[in-house]
């Protein structure tokens, strides 16, 4: 798979940069780092460890100290940065680049932007934005729909009814993500993010009907682009004396993209209302969220009532 890359004119866009230089082409070249840094040292010339493929902010003290510098040594100090090919330097807080800052972006074709944000909203914007652009991302054969708020993977065979149980959330209200293949990507150590590759998106396929527009069918409140993946359902046909889980304490997990995610296996079998299942199983993945658990919240009165039990026979 192709290494995830986010374009320079996106970034212009969506933080609304003014672009003081950027020679021809450089709005289309690809940034792959999801840094973004503060060059402090490097401004004095130490370059041990620095990430040239990261964009560099510069804020109220790097413009302060350039400031302080005669102009040759301001111009060292930004020859030291462009010399490197760094993709990117922002001035933040609306400060203007320098003549030497412009002189040698021109002879090193760096580009140079500005913005009028604080440096640390910036740059925490920025960094936030990066990672969902460039997080890792994986295909998985599935379903995604939004429930009540709650993520909802469902896996399972081909035929097991995974498309026809989004069919009916979607009539209950709730929302389809994707269908049939579902792009996940990780945009922190905690969270990934599904969406429907742009070919097959808002599609669903239904046996015996075929290929249904969702957003078209059912209105543009019963799709969405992107949904966090808070709960994987894992779909199988019903199988007689196979133990399944009743008290649901066990917490059971998938592993997406080094993340942990909690995950239950609904058996199929006719007559069972999926769709009115997975609704409950959302609200309840929800509280344990929360910290509720109200398996173990059974189990453990059980077991008080039993040692109550106990201590009145004694």
């Amino acid at each position: 798979m192709e290494k995830p890359f986010v374009k320079l004119h996106q970034l212009k866009d969506e933080f609304r940069l003014n672009i003081f230089y950027a020679p021809e082409g450089a709005m289309d070249s690809p940034i792959y780092s999801m840094d973004v840094y503060r060059p402090g040292l490097q401004l004095v010339g130490f370059y041990d460890h620095f990430d040239a493929r990261s964009i560099q902010v510069l804020g109220k003290t790097e413009w302060m100290f350039l400031q302080s510098l005669p102009p040759q040594k301001r111009a060292e100090a930004f020859e030291g940065m462009f010399k490197r090919k760094i993709p990117l330097l922002i001035f933040a807080r609306g400060y203007q680049p320098s003549e030497e800052c412009m002189e040698m972006a021109r002879r090193y074709g760096a580009p140079v932007a500005g913005s009028d944000e604080f440096t640390s909203d910036l740059i925490a914007a920025m960094t936030a934005s990066l990672h969902v652009h460039l997080g890792p991302v994986t295909t998985l054969h599935g379903v995604l729909v939004e429930v009540y708020g709650e993520g909802l993977l469902l896996l399972g065979d081909s035929g097991i009814g995974k498309s026809e149980t989004a069919i009916e959330l979607v009539k209950r209200g709730h929302r389809l993500i994707a269908d049939d293949a579902v792009d996940i990507k990780k945009v922190s150590a905690k969270t990934l993010v599904g969406s429907a590759p742009e070919m097959i998106r808002y599609f669903i396929e239904l046996r015996g009907i075929g290929i249904i527009d969702v957003r078209r069918i059912f209105g543009m409140g019963s799709v969405k682009p992107t949904e966090r993946v808070d709960l994987v359902v894992r779909l199988e046909k019903w199988e007689d004396g196979k133990p399944y889980d009743r008290w649901g304490i066990d917490d059971e997990t998938m592993e997406i993209l080094d993340i942990q995610v909690p995950m239950l296996t609904i058996p199929v079998h006719p007559g069972r209302n999926l769709a009115v299942i997975l609704e409950v199983a959302a609200m309840n993945n929800r509280n344990k969220r929360m910290g509720h658990n109200a398996g173990k919240e059974l189990s453990d009165k059980i077991y008080r009532t039993m040692l109550a039990q106990q201590g009145d026979e004694a």
